[in-house]
């Protein structure tokens, strides 16, 4: 499609700083801290607003036709869409599809009795739902339970997973957001993963310099099940 520029008023009022610091840029914005996606912080809502209310320049017409009216591409295959998360050391991936809610940390009721693996139980809209901790299940170092008086860790967060009828809240330690894969950059699991982690780990992929262990879905709910059971 013949590109279309922006009045000059609107394209300097822009500050595209998703390019430079935010998700598409080095990630150094404080702001991901709070927003965990450029697309959730009202800068980048305020953009899309100024963009949509400028004028159309006068080619906009005669441009879009002549796009719609190109045969469209085929869809990409062999491309999934993951979560990437932090716990400790280790980055981590899970299917977008599992992946119902990223939230903020909030406090954790502890139960009198449970088992190894559940930290105890978390309000999600009104509902308890049962945390789990996944660094328990996958053998990983844990992070130190935040004190109920002391602040919030800055970037940890908390992930709602569903499999099937199985819900559960994991903490986690930070979380980049969805990240498109491809098949050809999965790799085997190598032998020096340990072996814990790597039960559950069924390809490993390269981001930003990290590797991450893409996370078997059905063996991780097989794991959680038993923990709760």
């Amino acid at each position: 499609m013949e590109h279309l520029e922006p009045d000059q008023h609107t394209a300097a009022s822009i500050v595209d700083c998703w390019n430079t610091v935010g998700v598409r840029g080095d990630g150094s914005c404080v702001e991901l801290a709070r927003h965990v996606h450029c697309r959730n912080c009202p800068v980048h809502s305020r953009a899309a607003m100024a963009l949509l209310d400028r004028e159309p320049p006068g080619n906009y017409v005669a441009a879009s036709t002549a796009h719609f009216a190109q045969p469209q591409a085929a869809p990409e295959r062999d491309t999934q869409s993951v979560v990437v998360f932090r716990i400790g050391a280790e980055w981590l991936a899970l299917p977008t599809s599992v992946v119902m809610e990223i939230g903020h940390l909030r406090q954790i009721h502890s139960l009198p009795q449970r088992h190894g693996h559940v930290v105890g139980v978390v309000n999600v809209h009104g509902e308890l739902v049962v945390c789990v901790s996944l660094a328990r299940v996958l053998g990983l170092n844990e992070s130190p339970a935040p004190d109920r008086h002391a602040p919030l860790r800055t970037h940890a967060r908390l992930i709602v997973i569903r499999r099937e009828a199985m819900r559960t809240v994991c903490p986690v330690d930070e979380v980049y957001g969805i990240h498109g894969v491809q098949q050809q950059q999965l790799r085997d699991v190598p032998a020096t993963v340990a072996k814990s982690a790597s039960t559950y780990a069924k390809h490993v992929l390269s981001w930003r310099e990290h590797a991450v262990g893409l996370l078997d879905d059905q063996l991780l709910f097989q794991a959680l099940k038993r923990s709760l059971a």
